[in-house]
């Protein structure tokens, strides 16, 4: 099997929301409050590699690439309600990966939590596997003038 990046064995789970003057600074202000805004991340899809431990953020280095699946949503219009969340599936056969659900909306967060829970479960009755335990975190944000809600699960390399 040829890699052209080594596999992450590592999840973090990480959500932040901010307000800005503009709307990048908006998400970028929430990327700072959860920890990852120092760094360039990496839009992946959905799947958790076999195996990969689950635990707190480190201190990354700066500028480090960071595959990340990601919920986000921005918005200008004051007193909106907005949330992001994301899932991580872990299945019981240790072998099989793990899946990733990403939401982001004009709900409460945990309109938005139980949304990513519930797509963990249909992932995994599609494919027909078992769930060991389901992790998620949320975020919810109401809008002054531009706000960002962000959540994410961050893959890296011990």
């Amino acid at each position: 099997m040829i890699n052209i990046l080594p596999i992450p064995n590592t999840v973090s789970l990480v959500a932040g929301s901010s307000e800005g003057e503009t709307p990048l600074n908006a998400f970028d202000g929430a990327l700072l409050k959860a920890g990852i805004g120092n760094v360039n991340l990496l839009k992946i899809s959905s799947i958790m590699p076999p195996k990969a431990e689950l635990v707190p953020l480190p201190k990354l280095p700066m500028g480090a690439l960071v595959p990340t699946a990601y919920g986000c949503i921005i918005s200008d219009n004051p007193g909106e309600l907005i949330a992001a969340a994301v899932s991580i599936a872990i299945p019981k056969d240790e072998e099989l990966c793990g899946l990733i659900m990403e939401y982001s909306g004009k709900c409460s967060k945990r309109e938005a939590e139980e949304r990513v829970r519930e797509m963990a479960k249909i992932g995994f009755e599609m494919r027909g596997w078992e769930i060991k335990k389901i992790e998620s975190i949320s975020v919810e944000h109401e809008v002054e003038k531009i706000g960002c809600a962000f959540a994410a699960a961050a893959l890296w390399y011990k």
